[in-house]
């Protein structure tokens, strides 16, 4: 069996603990009143998607598992407006590969534990809670419906530099262009990009429901 590089190890180490102290902490007290939670596995209903979950395997920044199912889930009305962004592209050839959805709050909190301060623009800080938390935030790209394989944009998904940015115009012109026609679409069915990750993008009524830090294992 391979050795991991010490400092991959380490991290490894202090996201197990990390983990294991944010799934007793508890999520900010919000006040007001919100739409009752309809989370739908998006494999149930989104035409021509394909799951990519990196959170259920260590091919992710954390580099080890931190999901222990690999699903998906948007609220209802999120997972409906997804349907036609999907429905939208199959014409042009292309599917929705999902990363992420709905995230539970306390994989957010490690997120934010593990992340070095001059990167934490590319997660969501706990204290306020995150879009997917709220099952309102989709990480996603587009696959070739022919070959089966992703679209190479013009960074990777998680990557934390500029490449990521929804407004970065190196990488190639086809990649820029993909890139765009993902966001363009998604834009035109009730979805905003994130402003530093062109994967990233809220679902506009996120506002309405509230954070979550359900399992994925209880939600049916």
């Amino acid at each position: 069996m391979k050795k991991l590089p010490v400092a991959y190890t380490c991290l490894y180490c202090i996201a197990f603990v990390l983990l294991s102290i944010s799934s007793v902490a508890q999520p900010p007290v919000e006040t007001g009143t919100f739409k009752q939670t309809d989370l739908v596995e998006l494999k149930n209903i989104v035409p021509n998607v394909k799951l990519d979950i990196r959170y259920a395997t260590k091919n992710n920044f954390t580099h080890r598992p931190v999901y222990t199912q690999a699903r998906a889930f948007l609220q209802r009305p999120a997972a409906i407006a997804l349907v036609k962004v999907s429905n939208t592209l199959k014409p042009l050839g292309y599917g929705l590969l999902i990363f992420d959805g709905y995230r539970p709050w306390s994989i957010t909190k490690m997120f934010w534990d593990i992340t070095p301060v001059n990167k934490k623009n590319f997660v969501a800080d706990p204290k306020k809670g995150s879009k997917h938390n709220r099952g309102c935030a989709v990480d996603l790209s587009l696959y070739d419906l022919k070959t089966g394989k992703e679209i190479e944009m013009t960074g990777a998904y998680d990557e934390m530099t500029e490449r990521s940015y929804p407004t970065y115009t190196g990488g190639t012109a086809q990649q820029r262009k993909i890139r765009d026609l993902l966001r363009l679409t998604m834009e035109a069915n009730g979805f905003k990009v994130n402003e530093f990750e062109w994967w990233h993008f809220d679902y506009k009524d996120w506002h309405f429901y509230a954070i979550t830090n359900v399992p994925f294992s209880e939600i049916r």
